[in-house]
């Protein structure tokens, strides 16, 4: 059964206390998930902060109401990533430069951050409209794409200084007055770290362990043929051997939560639903990925939502078609047709 200890959120600026020296925070995102949780835990002369918000204006001038305010003007001595993504990256660079922070974080995460932040384009590629031509973008919504700015990395995330110190699966790291173990997830982001407390019930999870959503699994024109749907599922059936019950789990997302081995198993078994109910789709006729979207999300996909519709639609695809179950059966205006 998953609980909800805490079933009110912080305020911007505001903090909860979730274990002794933890505190939750949020910072807002302009998007349909509306927020980041972060967490600061006492390090007695500063503070770890794990995850960071996106650099904004309007991030920023959270973080200095935090930082007067429940975090006593103490320094920040340490930022963890637990993942590259700029809701979770976007400020440890800020930090470093401000306070001379420690970033923790993978090699993977923090080469790809890195490199995504001194990637600036003012137009899509041409690998990135290939990409979206064949996984079925309409012809009107490809030409809108192909005119305008991309969005980029650098946008939200503040440059990040060369020096990192790596984390790796498996290792044990101190910080907050505990021991923590790293488990490293794959699938929503390469080599996300989780960190499993070895002196008391708390587990950090990022966007790796969330409850009530499942995290985005996309497949993107870096890659166009990764399984981040294999990984994921991989990654949820390992962690299923560390998770208790009685586990406090710090999402990167919504509420912190118990009942983790039920979480678990309901990422795993909702994925195995999806791939099910595409499966079956795909004997009946054939669909590009985009042509996919009612079968795996059993909704109307807005234009806000299209783009993570699309990746993560390719992501199944690709998945059944590594497993062998579909494969390309044809193409239309540039499109692949897929078929079991």
């Amino acid at each position: 059964m998953i609980g909800y200890p805490f079933d009110t959120p912080p305020q911007p600026g505001q903090a909860v206390t979730v274990a002794p020296g933890v505190l939750w925070m949020r910072l807002p995102l302009p998007m349909a998930l509306d927020h980041v949780n972060v967490y600061a835990l006492d390090e007695g002369d500063g503070w770890t902060l794990v995850d960071t918000g996106f650099d904004t204006p309007v991030s920023r001038e959270v973080w200095e109401t935090l930082l007067a305010g429940p975090l006593e003007g103490r320094p920040v001595r340490r930022v963890i990533g637990t993942h590259h993504h700029p809701d979770h990256i976007g400020l440890a660079g800020w930090f470093m430069a401000r306070d001379g922070a420690e970033l923790a974080i993978s090699r993977t995460a923090w080469l790809t951050a890195r490199m995504l932040v001194l990637d600036r384009q003012d137009r899509a590629s041409p690998e990135s409209l290939a990409f979206w031509r064949r996984a079925g973008m309409p012809a009107d919504l490809l030409e809108k794409r192909a005119a305008e700015r991309p969005f980029n990395f650098a946008d939200v995330v503040h440059p990040l200084p060369l020096g990192f110190t790596r984390l790796a699966d498996g290792q044990q790291i101190g910080f907050g007055g505990r021991r923590w173990r790293v488990a490293m997830g794959h699938g929503h982001a390469p080599c996300h770290a989780t960190f499993w407390s070895l002196d008391d019930d708390l587990v950090i999870g990022g966007d790796q362990l969330l409850p009530s959503i499942s995290p985005n699994l996309g497949v993107y024109p870096t890659e166009p043929q990764a399984d981040p749907v294999g990984e994921w599922l991989e990654s949820c059936q390992r962690m299923r051997d560390l998770a208790q019950p009685g586990h406090l789990v710090l999402p990167g997302h919504k509420l912190p939560f118990t009942g983790l081995p039920t979480r678990l198993r309901q990422l795993i078994d909702n994925h195995h639903s999806a791939l099910d109910r595409l499966t079956a789709a795909l004997r009946e006729a054939p669909r590009t990925a985009v042509g996919c979207f009612d079968i795996l999300f059993k909704r109307r996909i807005g234009a806000e939502e299209f783009g993570l519709a699309l990746v993560e639609a390719v992501a199944h695809v690709n998945h059944l078609n590594r497993l062998g179950i579909v494969t390309q059966v044809g193409i239309r205006d540039g499109a692949a047709l897929w078929g079991a």
